[in-house]
């Protein structure tokens, strides 16, 4: 084509055509332009492609850290829900202490107290795309703002999960403090075969426990406390996990 054009235009300088060979010269500026902007746009679409593939790894690596994170909530839902289930069937024998058994009470004091309650979702590669600045390869505002308001979440969420810590620990205080035994409470529950530790030979009950204000105090308060875990924390959690899987999904499928 540029062989062409350069034949046409000596022809038209040999003949002297200058009206002619104006046009031919602007004829040659536009087709270099279309040239130029038709490489643009491959580039363009060629980066454009590039973009979307990382965009698609990165797509693929956040389902399966929610996917993995999901499963993590809702088992960590299940635990806190037993704890405080547990906690309230205490309290109902505190009103009914005449139906306690050494051994139920021990049992529920393990389901009660026994679990640390802390939600450790998998946000390896979310922080990692925040820190280095990725998190701009992902096209979809809405998604980009639900990931950067996941982080802030979670935050919100440890605390929470730090003050029922403390109710914890004030309940098992309590009840230690007051003189109750730790080793009746394994014994019962199994723990101390587990632990390779001798069964009591002079068992002490623990059911006075069960006619203490200051420990009724502390278990009423740890169950307020879960209770706000779940509904007011984990329960709203689990709805934006959801919405953010539903979210990358969507921009998977395009």
């Amino acid at each position: 084509m540029l062989k062409l054009f350069r034949k046409v235009r000596k022809q038209l300088i040999a003949e002297k055509k200058v009206s002619n060979y104006i046009l031919y010269a602007l004829g040659e500026i536009v087709l270099v332009v279309i040239g130029i902007l038709i490489a643009l746009a491959i580039d363009n679409a060629n980066d454009n492609r590039i973009k979307r593939e990382k965009e698609q790894i990165y797509l693929r690596g956040l389902k399966e850290e929610f996917d993995i994170s999901k499963i993590k909530l809702k088992e960590l839902i299940k635990v806190n829900r037993k704890s405080y289930e547990a906690a309230q069937e205490i309290v109902l024998l505190m009103d009914d202490g005449n139906s306690a058994s050494e051994e139920k009470f021990s049992n529920l004091l393990s389901d009660a107290f026994t679990n640390d309650i802390f939600f450790n979702p998998n946000n390896s590669l979310l922080n990692e795309m925040i820190n280095s600045g990725s998190l701009k390869d992902i096209s979809n505002d809405t998604l980009r703002i639900r990931l950067t308001n996941w982080i802030s979440t979670i935050d919100d969420i440890a605390n929470q999960e730090k003050m029922l810590g403390e109710e914890r620990n004030n309940t098992v205080n309590t009840f230690r403090e007051q003189g109750y035994s730790i080793r009746t409470l394994l014994d019962n529950t199994g723990m101390s075969q587990k632990l390779g530790i001798p069964l009591s030979k002079n068992p002490m009950s623990n059911l006075g426990a069960l006619n203490s204000v200051a420990f009724e105090n502390n278990i009423l308060l740890f169950i307020i406390t879960s209770q706000s875990t779940e509904i007011d924390h984990y329960d709203p959690l689990m709805v934006s996990l959801n919405t953010i899987l539903e979210t990358i999904n969507n921009e998977l499928e395009k």
